[in-house]
């Protein structure tokens, strides 16, 4: 059976400076061999609320050349 979802992104987190869910923004920190690093700011704040790592094929090596 075929995955019904490839990848989740957050949409509304919980801001310790708010104290409360707030819609987020995703912006990326790092691109790495492995994949790319994006963090979550909240979007009232401006506060970092999460992270994530989005995988890639090892395709790295083809980008480089």
């Amino acid at each position: 059976m075929k995955d019904q979802f490839q990848e989740w992104e957050a949409t509304e987190l919980y801001c310790p400076r708010c104290k409360a869910a707030r819609p987020v923004r995703k912006r990326l920190l790092l691109v790495l061999p492995d994949g790319d690093k994006y963090e979550y700011l909240c979007a009232q704040c401006g506060s970092p609320v999460g992270g994530k790592m989005d995988e890639k094929p090892g395709n790295f090596q083809f980008l480089i050349k």
